[in-house]
């Protein structure tokens, strides 16, 4: 068991572990040519510039309302489906609609977004007259929106198998007998399925904390042209724009570095509140 595990602690070693020392640069004026070490040390200069930047500012605030938007709408929704499937689907026709909600995962965000510019641009099937669908691409106020709506559409189906394997760990006899005390299909819920879930719930969503200023680089970068950087710039295409397309690497890493520094602080307050619920949490 352990020689399985082995690539993926590696990977993770090597590219998550290892690569954090990296972040150095975002103390130095870095240049590829002078490699880490050897590029000029600046202190805070660059957090400083970035901290002056309204369009790092700008940024945030977009990353932080799709974030918002995915945690309220698409969070609950594969739980939502998963009881669905598991009260009301049975046998084959379970398998079915289980495999149909998957399919969209493993399709590439460039697929999706060709098809959702299929369906509502200005050439797609509901082009033409209708004015106020031709117009949803290119709005800026329905850009977080639909970025939301796109990831529910690809991702809620996939959400669903972490539920379903939870709630098949549910002992029925609690069921049957909450039924035989009164207790209708949301006392059954309320009383039954959300504490065998609750572990689950709480450690999903402080994993979800963590990573929350990670709202979808491919997705977004796809689409950012469409509504222009004030509506479709995030700190990932951010970082991507001034480091890898601008090369101004030490300004990139430092709001990196920012993004990091705030999903840890997230975790590790979300995780000592799970605690004081009672909870285990991510790690005690």
């Amino acid at each position: 068991m352990l020689l399985l595990a082995t690539p993926g602690i590696v990977y993770f070693l090597v590219f998550h572990y290892a690569a954090l020392f990296g972040n150095v640069i975002a103390f130095k004026d870095f240049v590829p040519f002078q490699g880490v070490w050897e590029s000029p040390w600046v202190g805070l200069d660059n957090f400083e510039r970035m901290f002056n930047d309204p369009a790092f500012w700008q940024a945030s605030w977009n990353t932080v309302a799709i974030a918002a938007l995915q945690l309220l709408f698409f969070f609950p929704l594969p739980l939502a489906l998963a009881l669905l499937l598991h009260s009301l689907a049975r046998g084959r026709v379970r398998a079915l609609v289980q495999s149909v909600v998957y399919l969209p995962h493993f399709l590439s965000w460039v697929i999706v977004v060709a098809l959702f510019q299929q369906m509502l641009g200005p050439t797609g099937m509901f082009g033409g007259d209708v004015a106020f669908v031709t117009d949803v691409l290119s709005d800026p106020d329905a850009f977080k929106p639909l970025m939301v709506a796109q990831i529910i559409w690809k991702d809620c189906g996939w959400g669903t198998i972490i539920f379903l394997a939870a709630l098949s760990q549910v002992n029925h006899d609690l069921y049957e007998s909450a039924a035989l005390d009164g207790a209708g299909p949301w006392g059954r819920f309320w009383h039954v399925t959300l504490p065998a879930l609750r572990p689950i719930l709480i450690l999903l969503l402080i994993m979800r904390l963590g990573d929350i200023l990670t709202v979808g680089f491919e997705q977004i970068l796809l689409q950012r042209d469409a509504v222009g950087p004030e509506a479709g710039e995030v700190l990932d295409t951010f970082v991507y724009f001034h480091g890898v397309l601008g090369a101004d690497w030490g300004y990139s890493a430092a709001a990196g570095l920012f993004k990091g520094v705030v999903g840890a602080v997230l975790v590790f307050t979300a995780n000592r509140i799970a605690h004081r619920l009672g909870e285990q949490g991510v790690y005690k």
